[in-house]
């Protein structure tokens, strides 16, 4: 078994380390004092090719899987978590609309239709440099599906047919880049007979788009720059081309790959490994504003080895889990 990543990974990875160490990690306190979102850091990623980085490589993008992708975010959120954090909304996006589809057996001209419209949405992150939230999370998420009169435990927004297209209602919270990101992938329920899996649609909702709301405070330290605040969405129009994906595929892939979620681990990995490389400079003197090494102990010597060992135990365990992450 080989977990080494390959040389285009290794790649992908040594650009965005370099981003989150030269550019991001400047920043990252004032934007958490401020509650600011991350513009700047969003502005790298555009100019080096990384919003790009799971669109495929035919439409412009860098092609990354699953995998390369938390190997990625793994080093952004050494420079910035929070910068991490949103971006894995956009990227999981991405990759809904392509690789996390392969072996769904669709309609001929619903793939068709599909492949059509998730070209003309890579074409705007290659090009116009667009990016997604991901509005998933909503006040409701314990009980029965009667409670929700709708089906569906975490599906709460409903979506009703009017006009060629939707009228969505709903809330939403924890909502990261709300108010920053140019348009939200937003799931809800399809008001119609059927079950909850068969009317799941997942739509993209623009962040101007009449009757979206942000509101609420948001203000827990080291994450105040994801901007996660409320979303509400009252009978706002979306047309059926804003389908990111086919009525129903959303609550296939819900349940056929609810583990594509451990890429929010990635983020926090990065940041052990921040942590303990920070330490180390302190420890040695190397580290902004220490004048010099510090005396070290035995103590401290053994509590720099836990460290260690408690940072790779943990690589180790999340590199063979995307590498082995399948159906």
């Amino acid at each position: 078994m080989d977990l080494r990543p390959s040389a285009r990974q290794q790649e992908l990875m040594d650009l965005a380390y370099q981003l989150a160490v030269e550019r991001f990690a400047p920043r990252a306190a004032d934007l958490d004092r401020d509650a600011a979102f991350p513009v700047e850091d969003y502005q790298d990623l555009r100019s080096s090719g990384l919003l790009a980085l799971c669109v495929p490589e035919e439409y412009g993008g860098r092609g990354a899987d699953f995998e390369t992708y938390c190997l990625v975010a793994e080093q952004l959120a050494q420079g910035n978590a929070a910068t991490a954090l949103t971006f894995n909304m956009h990227c999981l996006t991405m990759l809904m609309m392509g690789p996390l589809m392969d072996g769904l057996e669709l309609p001929p001209e619903v793939r068709e239709r599909h492949q059509d419209l998730s070209a003309r949405r890579y074409r705007e992150v290659v090009d116009q440099g667009v990016f997604y939230g991901q509005p998933h999370s909503e006040p409701i998420e314990s009980g029965s599906g009667d409670q929700l009169n709708v089906g569906g435990r975490r599906f709460g927004t409903q979506a009703k047919r009017a006009d060629g297209g939707y009228l969505v209602n709903g809330s939403k919270f924890f909502v990261s880049s709300a108010g920053a990101a140019d348009y939200f992938a937003t799931p809800a329920l399809l008001v119609a007979e059927g079950s909850w899996e068969e009317r799941t649609l997942y739509l993209s909702i623009p962040r101007e788009a009449p009757g979206v709301e942000f509101s609420g405070d948001w203000d827990p330290i080291g994450m105040r720059a994801t901007v996660s605040r409320d979303m509400s969405l009252k009978d706002v129009w979306a047309p059926e081309d804003s389908e990111i994906l086919p009525p129903g595929v959303f609550g296939q892939l819900y349940q056929r790959q609810p583990h594509i979620f451990i890429s929010f681990s990635a983020t926090f990995l990065g940041l052990m490994q921040a942590a303990y490389d920070f330490t180390v400079a302190y420890l040695t003197g190397r580290a902004p504003g220490v004048a010099g090494p510090r005396a070290e102990s035995s103590a401290g010597g053994g509590a720099l080895a836990e460290m260690l060992f408690t940072l790779e135990a943990t690589r180790a365990l999340f590199y063979r889990a995307i590498s082995e992450a399948s159906e």
